[in-house]
């Protein structure tokens, strides 16, 4: 534990290995974990939004992933822009991101130096790699490319496949 409170945010839509490396990376840094998770409202711009699932369905599954890793010391928070609560709370010691969601880190960083808060510590975790080459992603996942675990899916258009590709 290297800190008394992290924070990690997403959409956390259709939960894969790269959502749980995060948020097991989040864990492992921070002795209390708050979760910001999206509001519907805040996805309507994302790839194949239509096929995001609904607020209380990704709740349901981040609370599942929650208990059977049996952690116990978060607070799972709504929020309807990128920087959420971040730039609020002032007890935050840490923010843990991806490599591409890095610059939303340096933009958390910023709001809250702006409020007068210190600037959190950013952790930042590799991206994890699907089956198809490209990062493991919930937008691959809704577009039916492939599975939670990066596993191609046969069914995937090969046109599809090129534009995610990297």
């Amino acid at each position: 534990m290297r800190f008394r409170k992290v924070v990690v945010g997403g959409t956390f839509d259709r939960l894969h290995l790269g959502h749980k490396a995060l948020l097991r990376k989040a864990f492992e840094v921070g002795r209390y974990v708050y979760i910001g998770l999206t509001s519907d409202e805040m996805i309507k711009e994302k790839p194949y939004a239509e096929k995001i699932l609904p607020y209380e369905m990704r709740l349901r599954d981040l609370l599942k992933f929650l208990e059977v890793n049996e952690y116990s010391s978060y607070r799972i928070i709504k929020i309807s822009s990128a920087i959420g609560f971040a730039d609020r709370l002032k007890s935050l010691d840490a923010i843990v991101v991806s490599e591409e969601t890095y610059k939303g880190a340096l933009i958390v960083n910023k709001a809250r130096e702006e409020r007068g808060l210190k600037p959190l510590e950013i952790i930042t975790i590799e991206l994890i790699k699907s089956g198809i080459g490209s990062k493991i992603s919930s937008s691959l996942i809704r577009a039916g490319l492939i599975d939670p675990f990066g596993r191609p899916l046969s069914s995937g258009n090969e046109t599809l496949r090129k534009t995610f590709k990297g």
